[in-house]
Parts: C-alpha cells; structure tokens; sequence
C-alpha cells in the first residue's frame, strides 16, 4: 500500500477539492499508518455527475445484460486473486483477525458479486394476462445512480452488498466508506478499475458523515440511498433522503436474541454461541448479544461457555492465531466499557472479561460475559457492538419468547433444540429478519438478509435484493381496430 490514498471518481484518483485528508489509524496499534483525502459536498457532487454520466452515456449505459455479467465475473476472478491482499488491508484497517478476512470475509464479498454476475441476464419483466384488444407488459429498468454508506466492522463486505446487486440491474454508484476505515474500500475500487470497469460506474468518495455522508443522502443527482450502520444514523438518512423523496433502504443494529433449550447439543450451542457474539470482535450488526438460557441447564450449559470463552485468543489481527483482535477505535472501545459499567450498577455480574487488554497497545478488550442479567437492564435493550453477551435465563418457550421479542430491534435471532416442532413453532413467532436454528451469523448469497422494527427495512442478498435497485415500468400498447375514441368524435 501506498503512504497516501484518493478519491477516486470518474475512474481516477484525485484529492478532495479542499486538500483537506484525515489519518487511518491501525486499531492494533493505536497510531495511523496512512492518510486520505477527505471528500466534502463539492467531491459528492463530482462523484455524482461522473455516475450519471456513466449511467446515461458511454458503455455501461450500452452494455448487454450477459456482457455485464461476463465482466463482473471477471473481476470477481480479479479479486480472487487478490484474496490475501484484500484480506491484510481489511485486517490492517479494521482490526479484524486475519482469519476472518481471509478464508470469511474476503471470500464471502466475493462470492456474493459471482452471484449477482449470473443474474444480470435474468432481470426481466412480464407479459400481463390482458383483454384481447391491448398488449401489457413490464420491464425491470435500472434506478440510476446509487449512493451507499457503509459501515466500518466489514467495509468490503458490506460495500460488495450494495455494489453487486447494484451494478449487476444496471445502476452505477458512489460509495462513501466509513471514515474510521476507508482504506480496503478504495483498494477494491482499484482492482474493479485494473479489472475493466468502465469510468465512472464506481466512485469512491472517503469522508465524514456530517459533509460526505449528508450530502450523498441528500443529492438530487442521487436516485436511492442504501445504508448500513447504526440506528440513529439511519433516521439522519431517511431525514435527508426525503428532501427529494428517493428510496432508502436501511440495515441498522441489533440486539438480536440467540435461545438454548434444554434439548440443545450444549457443545454445539457453546461453540456456536461464541461464534454468534465474538466474531469480529462482536462488531456485527445481527451479533447474538443476549444470550437466554433456560433455568434447568444453566449452570451446565454456563460452566462450559465460560471455560471457554477465557480461552479466546486475543493478539495481533496479522497473527493466524489470533482468535480476537481489537475494537476499531478508542471511541467505540470506551463505549464497551461505558456499557458494561451500566450492567454493573443496575445489579449485573461480569463473570469473564470485562476489561481492557492491559499488556497491549491498540483498542484491545477481553471477551466478556454478564450475567444475573434482567431483559430490561440496559445493557440488554442497547446495541453494544463489541465483544459483551448479556445472559439471561428463562423458564419456557413461552417466557423465552417473550423476552427475545421485548426490544426495538429484529434484525436476527435463534435458538437451540433437537426438537423440529419447536424450532418451526419459534421461526414463526421470532420477530426477526433472520432465524437461525442450530446455527448463528451465518450468510448465504442467496439468502436475503435484513431486519424488521428499528432494525431497518428492505433485503440485501439473495434475488430479492435486486427489486431494491430496479423498478417497474408499464408498457400499454392499444391493439384494437379502432382505437381510443372515448368522446366519439
């Protein structure tokens, strides 16, 4: 990597028109390691007419729908071959393990553009069952251009999300990355580039969310805004979105609930319930930050999940050991610690963790447990977003449904049983996007992903998400002899 990045809009790089750049700090070590142009309203705007060019003009615009997918899966060939590249920035960036971006992330990104590559061909309208003196049909058209804001804990991942269904339907977009972490997002700009995007059909626009993020969401140049990131930024976006009332679609936090009964494989639903809340530091927006354990095996199920979780590995995210790397900056650290004082004064017991990771430099904390834990604490209804599981017992499904239900959240949840009729009985009951049975954090290509309540609204993944990038257009074509003659003159 370079000392220095970009803007990249309209197929080159570029400062931002003020000269202005803000550092990239490496989250393992506390110090910045590069620095980066930083995008204000006026780079927004150039990102913008630069994708409406590309989308009304030249060879995006004229491109065949198998073309299109033939050069997406070209470069998704391009990004294979740049997995570990893509896998070290990613982990530089954002502090996640190197095992994660590697053989997870990484590869997951990739996988979700071959996906959408093979359905470029496939976006069609319908021929309607209409009288015989009329032909009706629809097309599936392109919105135009897209703006996307992602988040900072799996910028490629979460950016591939929004860039391959967009560009698979046709739309061109401007992408601003977080600001904490906008590194590995304009380097997979650049492989796009090397790869033959044509200009101008991905720009990448680094900056803040009060001038970059506001200006994209409110851009009349912009056709929709797709977001992911936190709650109450998300109602910044719809705010701004509706001053030129273009679409938006939001995935926002979770305090997703993750159920094991009695009948569970307790080994499994021990090493899936870390999984559920330590991967990625517990960073993950459908994280499974409280755990509901039914009275009748808790101590057996808690004495092993305790024994284990202290044994978590936390060090270096470029060290294949590693099992936990840090939290991605100091602020987000201090909110892990401001949550988990909270849990202790409303009468919470931190049982594992619970501190920062003192012989380290970098933003590093324990993998933490809370118990004695009531539903109503705060550190059980707010979204934390970092390596703390709050546990909590119940008695039946019904009081266990209860109490995952009872939060403004419903972006993912799950349980865990051996028995198919209570699984099936939950799925239906659990307001969630997501239910996962026996299983947590999991994605699937083909799977649509989203949330419900404060969660946000519209899917990503899966075939479903490409209705949030086309739109319908009605075609009537009058086949009678005579022709419209309402007045009979």
């Amino acid at each position: 990597m370079g000392a220095d990045f970009q803007l990249f809009i309209g197929g080159k790089w570029e400062d931002s028109v003020s000269k202005e750049t803000m550092e990239s700090i490496n989250p393992a070590t506390g110090s910045g390691y590069v620095t980066v142009s930083k995008a204000n309203e006026q780079d927004v705007d150039k990102a913008v007419s630069a994708a409406r060019e590309a989308f009304e003009i030249g060879p995006w615009a004229d491109m065949a729908p198998g073309d299109r997918g033939r050069l997406l899966y070209k470069i998704a060939q391009k990004l294979w071959e740049n997995v570990d590249y893509l896998a070290e920035v990613e982990s530089r960036d954002n502090g996640l393990p190197i095992n994660e971006t590697k053989f997870i992330a990484i590869p997951a990104a990739i996988d979700v553009l071959e996906f959408y590559a093979g359905l470029a061909n496939k976006i069609q309208g319908e021929t309607l069952a209409s009288p015989n003196d009329r032909f009706n049909y629809t097309l599936k058209e392109p919105l135009g251009v897209i703006g996307a804001i992602v988040p900072w804990n799996h910028p490629i991942m979460i950016s591939m999300w929004k860039i391959a269904p967009a560009l698979t339907a046709g739309n061109t977009i401007v992408i601003k990355p977080p600001e904490q972490t906008p590194v590995s997002v304009l380097e997979l700009a650049r492989l796009f580039k090397e790869a033959g995007l044509p200009d101008g059909v991905l720009n990448v626009v680094p900056g803040d969310g009060t001038h970059a993020g506001a200006a994209l969401s409110s851009h009349s140049g912009v056709d929709k805004i797709a977001f992911t990131g936190s709650t109450n930024t998300g109602r910044l976006i719809m705010q701004a979105a509706s001053k030129n009332l273009k679409p938006v679609s939001l995935e926002l936090g979770g305090k997703s609930p993750n159920i094991v009964f009695e009948d569970a494989d307790i080994e499994q639903a021990v090493n899936g319930s870390m999984f559920g809340i330590y991967f990625g530091q517990g960073q993950v927006c459908a994280a499974g930050s409280r755990l509901f354990v039914q009275d009748s095996i808790y101590d057996k199920f808690m004495d092993e999940f305790r024994e284990k979780v202290q044994k978590i590995k936390i060090g270096d995210p470029l060290d294949g050991t590693t099992q936990m790397g840090p939290q991605v900056s100091q602020g987000q650290l201090e909110q892990v610690e401001s949550y988990v004082a909270s849990g202790i004064e409303q009468g919470a017991t931190v049982t594992v963790g619970g501190e920062r990771q003192k012989d380290r430099s970098g933003y590093y904390y324990t993998p933490t447990i809370v118990e004695n834990v009531s539903n109503n604490m705060k550190i059980a209804q707010e979204e934390i977003f970092g390596p703390v599981v709050s546990v909590i017992r119940f008695t039946d499904e019904a009081d266990a449904l209860k109490k995952a239900n009872n939060t403004i959240y419903g972006l993912a949840s799950g349980m865990w049983t051996n028995d198919v009729k209570r699984a099936h009985r939950m799925a239906k009951k659990l307001q969630a996007g997501t239910v996962y049975v026996n299983t947590f954090s999991m994605l699937d290509s083909a799977a649509p992903f989203g949330g419900t309540k404060q969660s946000g609204f519209g899917r990503e993944l899966g075939t479903e998400a490409l209705d949030m990038y086309t739109e319908t257009k009605h075609v009537w074509v009058d086949l009678s002899e005579d022709g419209l003659n309402w007045y009979g003159l």
